[in-house]
């Protein structure tokens, strides 16, 4: 199946098979109305060429139903002009937009709701909810159809409800959270009577496309598997499309780190449902694309879409977009952070960075993440690039990984790196070591974190990126404990995973450092790709400023 041709979601064309995937940026307002950083944030990705972008999920009534800081929300018609600027300029660039909706239900912000409800009384993330009446359930019900209202005067094209990830509607859903004995639980109909109720209301009194996202399969041991969430699919009706994601709050979920395979979610779909599908799920290149395209008829890029926003233009071109390195570290600080990229500091800041214009030759010292960002961003301005590197080949830590998962998804960033090189005619003079009087900018030296010495015995209580990844490789030679805490750097899916393959070469773990442990270092900012990126980008923008003054 082609990904770059028309397909349609009801009588609504969708110009190609791409969609950004709806994802937490908390780049709204704290009353939930969005702005322009928000806008332009999504717009970009127009420009990059998606053929329909879902908003991230966007709660549909009082704080109760709200999962994040700084969320879009769908509560007041006040909130439509803006929404309708927002639709204006995606739909500009010839994309469709639709509208998440979701009510958090047990997974509600603790900070604005004491008491979260959900279809059965049971702790949610520590906290124990109160279940809903059935009052209260066809309060949210219609709460849910006024929002769908405010989406279709603000020109969106059609909606779609979160039901996956432990949200209210999979919490009905869910066999394991649904305990109720009235007629919205008991059985598997029952489990499907709110959100049915829901779509036949937005169905009634709305021209809007429906759509529903539902986890295929959870990932805890008391979890639904595959064949129930595809019974799902096929079960609701009035639908216009379903998007199949997984997880409910146990790892890996629907964000896979690169411990697990590309297109995992789609490679448990057994059959394609009988209804217009969107997959997700750890599509990052054109042969996981054409992989989700065999069982889905649109792909839903989420990550990818954070590392390149122009991802499906710059597949249709031939090109290797900015890679997504699935390494789950700024994307997901969904806590009190905006949406950021480990790979592209530019994502989330579109409204501060922009295209600028400069001639001339530079030089630049050092080819590892800063020095390689610097020259990208001089040589797209119109500079003649030059660096000089002291090794023999550019990527600096990057080429120590030892990891072997890490490793293969790391090396497509320099791989990309190689590509932009021979593209925008960047010259790199290999094992030539500079001062900085010799050159313009000096971005060599980035290694701010010593190597860990081996001993009989090492101790390491440290959650700096790279002691972790030396561990792997010591504990061959040597005996390793390490720190609970030296693994806070790393997401839940990392860390079970890193666990697991560190207790196997038999690596000890301990809860506190004991007095055998003679140093720490556990860093709050740690210098990562990001922060390399950032300094590279900075040192070419600051450049750009001296020259225009001098």
């Amino acid at each position: 199946m082609d990904p770059f041709e028309p397909v349609n979601i009801g009588d609504l064309t969708v110009k190609n098979r791409f969609v950004m995937a709806p994802m937490i940026s908390n780049l709204a307002d704290p009353n939930g109305f969005t702005n322009e950083i928000h806008t332009s944030y999504l717009e970009q990705r127009a420009i990059g060429g998606f053929g329909m972008i879902v908003t991230e999920y966007s709660y549909i009534d009082s704080p109760m139903s709200r999962g994040s800081r700084n969320e879009l929300s769908f509560v007041s018609y006040d909130q439509a002009p803006r929404l309708k600027r927002l639709t204006e300029r995606i739909h500009s660039h010839g994309t469709k937009v639709f509208a998440q909706l979701v009510h958090a239900g047990g997974k509600a912000l603790a900070e604005y709701s004491e008491n979260p409800r959900a279809p059965s009384s049971m702790p949610y993330l520590g906290r124990e909810t109160d279940e809903l009446t059935v009052e209260q359930i066809e309060d949210i019900e219609n709460s849910f159809l006024k929002a769908a209202k405010i989406a279709e005067k603000s020109n969106f094209d059609g909606i779609e409800l979160h039901g996956a990830h432990a949200y209210l509607i999979q919490e009905f859903l869910s066999p394991s959270l649904n305990k109720r004995k009235d007629r919205y639980g008991n059985d598997f109909a029952g489990r499907l009577r709110f959100p049915q109720e829901i779509i036949d209301l937005i169905r009634k009194e709305t021209g809007l496309k429906i759509g529903i996202r539902l986890s295929l399969y959870e990932d805890e041991e008391d979890g639904y598997d595959s064949d129930y969430g595809l019974k799902i699919a096929n079960s609701l009706k009035n639908l216009d499309y379903v998007h199949f994601s997984a997880g409910r709050t146990a790892p890996p979920g629907s964000s896979a780190s690169y411990y697990s395979e590309r297109n995992h979610i789609g490679n448990s779909l057994k059959k394609k449902p009988d209804i217009t599908t969107i997959m997700v799920g750890s599509i990052v290149d054109i042969e996981s694309v054409r992989k989700a395209l065999e069982k889905s008829d649109l792909v839903a890029i989420g990550r990818a879409a954070l590392a390149d926003p122009y991802f499906p233009l710059k597949l249709k071109a031939g090109m290797m977009p900015r890679p997504c390195i699935r390494c789950n570290q700024a994307c997901r600080d969904f806590g009190f952070g905006q949406v950021r990229c480990t790979v592209n500091p530019i994502t989330g800041n579109e409204t501060y960075y922009h295209a600028e214009h400069i001639t001339g030759h530079v030089k630049i010292a050092g080819a590892g993440v800063a020095g390689m960002e610097a020259a990208i961003y001089l040589a797209r301005a119109g500079m003649d690039v030059e660096i000089s590197e002291s090794d023999d080949k550019i990527g600096g830590q990057i080429n120590e990984i030892d990891d072997p998962s890490k490793r293969k998804e790391f090396m497509e960033l320099l791989n990309f790196y190689r590509q932009e090189i021979k593209r925008l005619r960047i010259r790199v003079n290999f094992n030539k070591r500079v001062s900085e009087k010799d050159v313009d900018i000096f971005l060599a030296g980035g290694d701010r974190y010593e190597n860990i010495k081996e001993n009989d015995d090492v101790f390491i209580d440290s959650n700096i990126y790279k002691n972790l990844d030396q561990a792997l490789n010591i504990a061959k030679r040597c005996r390793v404990y390490i720190t609970e805490r030296s693994l806070t750097s790393l997401d839940r899916h990392r860390q079970m995973v890193y666990r697991q393959m560190a207790e196997s070469r038999g690596i000890i773990f301990v809860k506190e450092p004991d007095q055998r442990f003679k140093s720490s270092s556990i860093e709050r900012f740690q210098y990562d790709i990001y922060g390399a990126a950032t300094r590279g980008i900075t040192a070419a923008r600051d450049y750009i400023r001296l020259k225009s003054v001098l």
